[in-house]
């Protein structure tokens, strides 16, 4: 076939099993538009408010169907707005693919009109990026970037496409795309051997689990695994939904906002096997106190990880879910009774509680959980009410819940919400927001009222940062220097305005039966929950800290 650019970029989707582009056009970007128009019958397009709106959509598609999320953008501030969404998902290792226009080849470095190097600019928050000036080189950088994106350790890659190209023909060859498969034969029998061994004597395992063990799919594995060592097992807010919430071996989130049980466990545990996770800062606290009296086992498909944030034991590189098989077929069953014993008494000792009596950040999550049953997609944005979802909603299966980990994106949920929903349209979809973060994506909300996408907005709403006033609070004296939200928005009103339903609920009760009516509507609804500017995320560990150094309210009063 002799056909355009744009042609081909549309053909390379259709190969790739693409169903919905998210995006928004422009000049330089109009021949591309202009072919997708003529096969909108097959791909469907989600015209977003904001370029940013379209690149976290592509990132909550990615995360909730496990496909690369794809998004469109014309050139110049087209592009750069699809920034912080790239980042975004650069940080937590999600497939998404760009797919930018510039200015003709010509144009290219003279600061024409709209023109920007979004290559140069995104280079550091890429898996890889190409800029196409051959359109007989097109279709083969599509296949690629798609591959990269998905395989090995997930990312994003960004395709720029000068406008030229997007018109000038060339012969295109169909292509049949195999999908994307672990390789096994890379993990090292020997690296296996050395982490049986060390499981082995180990008298006080504990198993960390991180977003790596959700990207590869080793729910069933990572079950088996826990199962022979018989060791208690924390996680990441990443890694939500790898191992059952419910389980009686689960002992909740490690960190500066984990459980007491998790961050005492593993500063007394004498092995810490740490599966797909990263040792990011908000995990370790004081990395030299970070776990002193372990052996360190690590798990990861990245060997760049290794030893890069704390100097670990040993490891083993590969894909999750192929490293818990080979280490599953060789090692023997364990078994750890005085310290699950132990693990248990602290989970006794230490549970997460909160004030019962009003409406607060907990109690809308629980309910949401109890209304819900357990079976939703939770998006969140990023703050107080992040770390209330990622404590209190019990997620037992991957891919529920879909947040900002490695970013801490404001902004990102309502987007990323549309596109999981899209991605998913059997799920009920919530998205958990601040009021600060509602403000920087609320035209998304349009966005779902054009197309009818049934999402449910719940807006913890302190009139507050919540989440900075908190260290205002607790380490700056409180001097809430610009954290106090003191306007007149009515976002009941505006969810009206943009033609979604709008509710506003005060007490316990009304939430309860806010939620219960937007369960019912099944289409686009906010709800906005006001609670005390006062509410705190407990327990919490102090910036610099060690994590056995974890305190809460009560602790405060002592």
């Amino acid at each position: 076939m002799h056909i355009s650019g744009a042609e081909i970029v549309i053909a390379c989707l259709k190969e790739q099993g693409v169903d919905t582009v998210f995006g928004y056009p422009g000049g330089a970007i109009l021949n591309l538009y202009d072919a997708l128009y003529k096969h909108s019958d097959e791909i469907r397009h989600i015209l977003t408010s904001h370029e940013q709106g379209a690149a976290h959509a592509a990132d909550g598609y990615a995360r909730a169907t496990g496909r690369a999320g794809v998004c469109f953008a014309t050139s110049g501030p087209g592009a750069t707005n699809l920034v912080t969404g790239i980042a975004t998902a650069y940080m937590d290792s999600i497939p998404i693919v760009a797919i930018t226009c510039n200015v003709g080849v010509s144009l290219l470095g003279k600061d024409s009109f709209q023109e920007i190097d979004i290559a140069g600019i995104t280079m550091p928050i890429t898996k890889h990026n190409y800029i196409v000036k051959d359109v007989a080189k097109l279709a083969e950088t599509i296949r690629k970037a798609f591959r990269i994106a998905q395989t090995g350790r997930p990312g994003p890659v960004l395709i720029d496409i000068p406008k030229d190209i997007t018109a000038e023909k060339t012969d295109y060859k169909p292509a049949k795309i195999e999908p994307t498969v672990p390789v096994s034969e890379a993990v090292s029998e020997k690296e296996i051997d050395t982490a049986i061994s060390m499981i082995n004597k180990s008298k006080r395992p504990y198993i960390f689990v991180g977003g790596g063990a959700v990207l590869s799919g080793a729910d069933k594995e990572l079950m088996e695994f826990v199962n022979k060592v018989d060791a208690p097992v924390a996680d990441t807010l990443m890694g939500k939904g790898a191992f059952p919430g419910t389980d009686k071996r689960y002992t909740g989130m490690l960190g500066m906002h984990g459980t007491k049980t998790s961050n005492y466990g593993v500063s007394a545990c004498d092995l810490l096997i740490v599966v797909g996770a990263r040792f990011s800062d908000r995990v370790t606290g004081n990395t030299k106190k970070f776990a002193k009296n372990a052996k360190l086992l690590q798990f990861d498909v990245d060997e760049a990880e290794m030893n890069k944030n704390v100097i670990i034991t040993k490891s083993v590189t590969g894909d999750i879910k192929e490293v818990l098989k080979k280490v599953n077929q060789k090692l023997p069953p364990q078994s750890h009774p005085e310290w699950m014993d132990k693990i248990q008494g602290y989970k006794e000792k230490y549970p997460l509680q909160y004030h019962k009596d009003v409406l607060s950040g907990p109690f809308i999550v629980e309910e949401i959980y109890r209304q819900t049953k357990g079976d939703a997609l939770i998006v969140t944005e990023v703050g107080q009410h992040q770390m209330w979802a990622a404590q209190y909603y019990q997620f037992t299966k991957p891919r529920t819940l879909i947040t900002s980990g490695g970013l801490g994106t404001m902004g990102y949920g309502l987007g990323a919400a549309l596109g999981a929903k899209t991605g998913c349209p059997e799920k009920l979809v919530v998205n958990i927001a601040g009021d600060g973060c509602f403000r920087m994506n609320m035209n998304e909300i349009a966005t779902a009222v054009r197309y009818q996408i049934p999402v449910i907005e719940v807006i913890v709403n302190n009139h507050v940062l919540g989440m900075v006033r908190q260290w205002q609070d607790l380490f700056y004296e409180k001097r809430y220097s610009a954290t106090v939200l003191e306007d007149a928005v009515d976002f009941v009103k505006l969810a009206e305005a943009m033609g979604a339903e709008g509710i506003r609920a005060t007490t316990r009760e009304e939430f309860e039966n806010a939620f219960a009516r937007a369960l019912e509507l099944k289409k686009p609804i906010v709800i906005d929950c006001q609670i005390d500017c006062d509410e705190k995320v407990w327990p919490m560990v102090a910036p610099g800290a060690a994590i056995s150094d974890v305190f809460d309210e009560d602790d405060m009063e002592i």
